[in-house]
């Protein structure tokens, strides 16, 4: 088993402000949990408190049903891969995957065969003599990882580690992150601020805000059910319309509408960019700037004063003005002041 479980987490510098604040999360035991907010949320304190690097203000972490709060770093059995590679310089490849097997004394028999176990399933195998100077980006981050697998340890803690890689290099070293996940069967705690990559690779996602858990669950229902305005925004593209409802009835550009959630007074209706032309009631607006993706077109503009977009396939007419398709059956409605949605 190797869950780990965070009990009433707080952490504070300075004994005034929490930078985490009171935090409750199960992580299940072979789970590939992402944790995911904007900077300054929390979630690399949360791996730091996870692995001894920070000391927790109060509350309890668990690893495998023990407390470990005044357990060293060392002997929690858990392997941190950082944003930063992290790499001796003067080191091979192979001395610095072989590292902490040698400080830990294994035999050197059973580190020459665990380091090129390690090196063949990262494709590092041709790389091992050489220097981290001699290798690319993305060459030097499963050198990074492969020094975290050899030690076979109960939890990998991950801390933004594709973030220093380019655009198609980061979508590579997500699948092989998750097939190495897959082929070692523990638990990996992830942390990255990149929408996508929360999305792709989380069984479960954690959205984090100011140091408080705001959802958690599986990506499908983060992205269709958020439980308030925050984490609708925070994943995908989402328009935030503010709207006046009388009962339920309210318009947007002169467009009436009407939807049976006890709604009064105002109110903020959110759509999401890719529902803008799939309703059934017809908004015309002006296009106030149209960028092309490649697959598509990304075309700005306002509703009721706010600005809003929608994502239409090539094939979709947009000249000055874009014909929009909108119902409110793909929209949410969020209380303008708590932020929470409305039922």
């Amino acid at each position: 088993m190797s869950s780990v479980i965070l009990k009433n987490l707080v952490k504070s510098y300075d004994g005034r402000n929490n930078i985490i604040d009171n935090i409750n999360l199960e992580i299940k035991d072979k789970e590939f949990i992402v944790l995911v907010g904007s900077s300054g949320c929390g979630k690399s304190t949360i791996l730091r408190l996870i692995s001894g690097l920070e000391n927790v203000t109060s509350g309890e972490v668990l690893i495998d049903g023990k407390v470990v709060n005044n357990v060293h770093p060392k002997d929690r059995d858990i392997a941190f891969v950082f944003q930063s590679y992290a790499l001796y310089p003067h080191m091979s490849v192979y001395d610095n995957i072989a590292f902490g097997l040698k400080m830990r004394k294994f035999d050197k028999k059973v580190i020459d065969e665990k380091v090129k176990e390690v090196a063949k399933s990262l494709n590092l195998e041709e790389l091992l003599d050489r220097k981290p100077r001699q290798l690319s980006g993305g060459q030097r981050q499963r050198v990074a990882l492969g020094r975290a697998i050899v030690r076979n340890p109960k939890v990998f803690l991950m801390d933004e580690p594709l973030s220093n890689l380019d655009a198609n290099l980061r979508v590579q070293m997500r699948s092989e992150i998750k097939k190495l996940h897959q082929k070692l069967q523990t638990t990996f705690i992830y942390v990255t601020h990149d929408q996508t990559e929360a999305l792709t690779m989380g069984d479960r996602i954690v959205i984090l805000d100011k140091g408080k858990i705001q959802q958690v669950d599986i990506p499908e229902v983060i992205y269709n059910n958020p439980k308030n305005k925050f984490v609708a925004g925070f994943l995908g593209q989402m328009n935030f319309i503010n709207i006046n409802s009388d009962n339920g009835n309210f318009n947007i550009e002169g467009v009436n509408f009407s939807t049976d959630k006890n709604i009064s007074g105002e109110v903020i209706a959110a759509i999401r960019a890719e529902k803008m032309i799939s309703g059934d009631s017809t908004v015309t607006v002006p296009a106030e700037i149209v960028e092309l993706t490649g697959s598509e077109r990304i075309v700005y503009f306002y509703l009721n004063g706010n600005k809003c977009c929608a994502k239409i396939p090539l094939e979709y007419s947009v000249g000055k003005t874009i014909e929009l398709k909108i119902s409110t059956k793909n929209m949410y409605f969020f209380d303008k002041t708590s932020g929470e949605i409305i039922q």
